[in-house]
């Protein structure tokens, strides 16, 4: 097992080294991204000549180090982030979270996809990328391709927003000032990175708000891991009539919160929760060049157009709804 996880920690290290040249900076694209593509080229060019003795290790860092990754989430949020920005912001990424993962699942049926697909790219969408997906993993464990495939999607066009929404705003034509630009920008963007690269494009005024709404979002990670759960087994168990199984609870969730109140109490210093943080995204990389690296690029044929259709349309709502929610809504609240 440990060969398989030292050559994921080095796919990790070149990752990291990657993402800090420089016009790979500028794009915004965090080591988990490069970490999943290096994978993926792995599994498609030198995987054969992997030893069998090293795939547990590469499992292992697929599952038991993604929920690590998870809980350390936690210490980039606070309780007092949530206050700050008040009820506006709550109101925002509840509605923006809850429609698309409904729409996402309707899409999924009327497009006739597979349903772990829909779910990963809704989740994803709805919530904060890459790491949603990876949550959502964990709870109804599909192949690792259609993980692949939705983080795909989630990266294509949360990408496509980060540089549209500074472009637009510049504009004037939105009609959103600084505090609802902000609002509108962290509760539809996908990843943590498009937020604050959209953000910092349009000025701090704007990613500070962003942020701190983006970040109420990925708290909402947490109860929609739980109800996501809960919902799989009840049909699992309608599945297997007769039979009783156990219920799953993704327990790495209530460790997500657990991390969140912990790290409200402001106990440690400023250095080490920088720590905890640098070395949470390095986790997070492995999980994603592990999943890269059980994924062959035949899996996308498979799979077809339609989830980057699915990731399309919700782009379209996201980007829609959500200025809707923040012209008429936020200033009332």
């Amino acid at each position: 097992m440990l060969h398989g996880i030292l050559l994921i920690a080095l796919f990790s290290c070149a990752a990291f080294y990657i993402a800090d040249i420089g016009f790979i900076r500028k794009l915004s694209l965090s080591p988990l991204i490069i970490g999943i593509i290096l994978g993926m080229i792995y599994a498609n060019s030198l995987r054969n000549n992997l030893p069998e003795t090293w795939v547990p290790g590469i499992k292992f860092c697929s599952k038991e180090i993604l929920r690590l990754g998870i809980i350390l989430y936690g210490f980039r949020l606070t309780l007092q982030s949530v206050a700050e920005v008040g009820l506006a912001a709550i109101v925002a990424d509840l509605t923006v979270v809850t429609v698309t993962i409904f729409l996402g699942l309707l899409l999924g049926k009327l497009f006739r996809m597979d349903k772990d697909i829909s779910l990963l790219t809704a989740t994803g969408s709805a919530i904060c990328g890459a790491a949603a997906v990876l949550g959502a993993e964990s709870v109804i464990k599909p192949q690792p391709y259609k993980t692949a495939v939705a983080v795909s999607t989630v990266v294509i066009f949360g990408t496509i927003a980060m540089f549209l929404y500074p472009a637009v705003y510049n504009t004037g034509v939105l009609g959103l000032d600084a505090r609802q630009m902000g609002v509108y920008t962290g509760s539809t963007l996908h990843e943590v990175a498009h937020v604050v690269g959209a953000g910092n494009a349009m000025g701090a005024g704007i990613a500070d708000t962003a942020i701190i709404v983006k970040m109420i979002r990925v708290i909402l990670l947490a109860p929609v891991l739980l109800v996501m759960a809960l919902v799989s087994e009840k049909r699992s168990r309608a599945s297997h009539s007769g039979g009783k199984r156990r219920i799953t609870i993704p327990w790495f969730a209530f460790g997500f919160i657990l991390v969140i109140c912990f790290n409200s109490l402001n106990l440690l210093p400023a250095g080490v929760t920088e720590w905890i943080n640098g070395f949470d995204t390095f986790l997070l990389t492995m999980a994603m060049t592990a999943l890269g690296a059980e994924t062959n690029f035949a899996k996308f044929k498979q799979a077809g157009v339609k989830p980057f259709l699915l990731a399309a349309v919700l782009f379209v709502w996201l980007a829609g709804g959500g200025w809707l929610i923040a012209r008429y809504i936020v200033p009332l609240l």
